[in-house]
């Protein structure tokens, strides 16, 4: 299986919390629209030490496709280009990672 991992940071003054609504409203409705998904979260991740309610945060999303070119062929389509215009305006994803998971992995569910 293939994984993709992006780091992402907020723009200067998004509110997290406006983020993370549309993180569980609208990115994560529309995966089931994304053929190409097995699996995908966002995590979110404190830049400070304390991890107090008030610090800066950043993100990062793990993406678990069923290859790079049906993702190629996702990001394509209507629905991708949408999530990607509304994310634009939120974040940018200042990092990225990918590669194959070796098999089997391990999962208690």
């Amino acid at each position: 299986m293939h994984v993709i991992v992006h780091r992402i940071r907020l723009h200067e003054g998004v509110d997290p919390a406006r983020f993370e609504t549309w993180v569980r409203e609208s990115d994560y409705r529309a995966a089931a629209d994304l053929k190409s998904l097995h699996s995908f979260a966002v995590h979110r991740v404190s830049t400070h030490a304390d991890a107090n309610a008030n610090a800066p945060h950043e993100y990062f999303e793990v993406i678990s496709v069923t290859s790079p070119e049906n993702f190629e062929r996702d990001m394509a389509t209507d629905t991708f280009r949408r999530l990607v215009a509304a994310f634009d305006t939120m974040a940018s994803v200042v990092d990225e990672i990918s590669g194959e998971r070796i098999e089997p992995g391990y999962s208690a569910d």
